[in-house]
């Protein structure tokens, strides 16, 4: 199944002039219902899932990938009924600089140092999931207004996948903090696999992913922030 949630780029950051809400709201952790006993658990193929991100400052962008190292889906009746996943924050790879090793190395280095995500303290990151619902567009929130740059990150509405098919709510857990975000997903089911893929908007700052962030209005003149926008991809593919 594959779910790409394009997730954590800690090297992105943005704001306008006037008030700004987010892509994706992020609220208080939500309570986990008991799976079914009637689902089937089936486990996630690490080896083709993952999770990508794009990170953006006014002046640069990046992009990478966070592998999962264990994921399972609750499945009920051609329905995802529930899902737990873990990813491996210290495996994180920049794939825009994969020819230069060492600037490669430089910013993977920062991104596992206390400014980011602080790897030696929380070496994974993991998503649970609340609810799947049907997709119903109204309950999107509107595109967030950012700070224009020759980098700004994408919207919801134009970075989301064309036909989504569903709705997934979930808790996030990133850095020690758990954050409840939905988004939408379009998922197949086959006769032998599930596959999903999600992509969608967090504030990384939601998450104390704060280096840098656009609180300043000084180093916003100065193009000198990194958009607190994250764009974030969640490719995730089972075999039945």
């Amino acid at each position: 199944m594959k779910l790409m949630i394009g997730l954590f780029t800690l090297t992105l950051i943005s704001s306008c002039s006037t008030p700004t809400e987010k892509n994706l709201e992020a609220g208080a952790e939500q309570e986990v219902v008991s799976v079914s006993e009637k689902a089937t658990w089936i486990d996630i193929d690490t080896a083709s899932s993952v999770v990508t991100w794009i990170g953006s400052k006014p002046k640069g962008q990046h992009n990478g990938i966070i592998p999962f190292t264990t994921g399972q889906l609750a499945v009920l009746n051609n329905e995802i009924v529930g899902g737990k996943f873990e990813m491996a924050v210290r495996r994180l790879q920049v794939m825009d600089l994969m020819k230069d090793p060492a600037r490669s190395k430089k910013l993977k280095d920062h991104l596992m140092s206390e400014d980011f995500f602080e790897t030696d303290s929380f070496p994974t990151a993991s998503f649970e999931i609340v609810e799947v619902t049907p997709f119903d567009s109204t309950a999107l929130p509107k595109d967030t207004q950012e700070f224009e740059s020759e980098y700004t990150p994408a919207t919801l509405s134009s970075f989301m996948v064309a036909n989504p098919t569903h709705l997934i709510t979930g808790n996030l857990t990133l850095r020690g903090a758990t954050r409840s975000i939905t988004f939408p997903a379009d998922i197949s089911f086959n006769p032998e696999s599930i596959r999903a893929e999600a992509k969608f908007n967090i504030d990384r700052t939601d998450w104390n992913l704060s280096y840098s962030d656009e609180a300043s209005v000084i180093d916003k003149a100065k193009d000198r922030f990194i958009y607190n926008t994250v764009n974030v991809g969640l490719n995730l593919e089972v075999t039945r």
